[in-house]
């Protein structure tokens, strides 16, 4: 907030949810329903943007907060900075290491690889 602040920038708050899913090997999602599982997504999501939302009011920054569902959130970042003219994608790094890193994929690094947008990584 303290760089957006600084260069006159707005700051857009994105977070991505994954779709219902139709098959999983997780038991806690077979009890839900696709609408349970949307209504609590959106609730976890708006917290998230919240805290973002009041870091924007405390420094007096122009907020705006997005959350989409899809099951590639590298993929909605991109698009949503490209949608609104942005010129720097922030991100954090959560720092996975070794197997982790691999095997889960990084966000960070997709967003690297495949956006034209410069992307700053703070960790």
């Amino acid at each position: 907030m303290q760089l957006a602040k600084v260069v006159g920038a707005r700051v857009t708050g994105v977070t991505v949810s994954e779709p219902f899913p139709l098959i999983s090997a997780d038991p806690a999602i077979l009890t839900e329903v696709p609408e349970e599982y949307e209504a609590q997504a959106t609730a976890a999501a708006e917290q998230r943007l919240q805290v973002i939302r009041e870091r924007a009011d405390q420094t007096g920054v122009d907020y705006e907060g997005v959350h989409v569902f899809h099951e590639h959130p590298w993929e909605v970042i991109i698009e949503e900075a490209t949608k609104r003219g942005c010129d720097l994608i922030v991100m954090a790094s959560h720092g996975r290491r070794g197997v982790a890193a691999l095997v889960l994929g990084s966000e960070t690094n997709k967003v690297l690889t495949h956006s034209r947008i410069p992307t700053l990584v703070y960790r």
